[in-house]
């Protein structure tokens, strides 16, 4: 492997927490998950059946810009330790197949690389992806609801 997965800005996910505005100012929504399809974009494992959990519009991106894409996402209503370790999260390991995309970086969607990219396929995929010299990051997201779960970084 030749990049790192990393979680969503921790900053802006601390930010969230305290105020509550999303990036669409926003309120986030407060929910009980039910400890399915609910991965949390910090610690990257799945919010546990039961607990609470913040759902808000956010932008993974630094600036605003055309392909700056706000989605719903999910987070640990309460602090959590977000992810930093080697390897594949935990909620990349079990959904099937994942829509990969590169950026450039000035944070812009490069052509041609957006796939569709099953989970044993997943680490090739990426690291591919890092051969070119163009790809600043990789953005992981849901094959079914395009929801923003990850970015690889090399």
């Amino acid at each position: 492997m030749r990049f790192s997965i990393e979680p969503f800005n921790h900053k802006r996910t601390t930010e969230l927490r305290n105020s509550g505005r999303d990036d669409n100012d926003q309120i986030a929504e407060k929910q009980i998950s039910d400890g399915g399809g609910n991965p949390c974009r910090s610690c990257l494992k799945h919010i546990p059946a039961g607990e609470m959990m913040l759902v808000a519009g956010m932008r993974p991106f630094e600036r605003l810009n055309p392909y700056a894409e706000c989605g719903p996402v999910f987070f640990c209503e309460k602090g959590c330790t977000p992810w930093d370790a080697q390897g594949i999260p935990p909620v990349l390991q079990n959904t099937g197949d994942y829509l990969v995309k590169a950026y450039s970086a000035d944070e812009r969607i490069i052509y041609g690389t957006g796939q569709i990219t099953p989970t044993d396929d997943l680490t090739g995929y990426i690291d591919q992806l890092f051969e070119r010299a163009d790809v600043a990051f990789v953005d992981i997201r849901s094959s079914r609801n395009n929801c923003f779960l990850a970015r690889a970084r090399r």
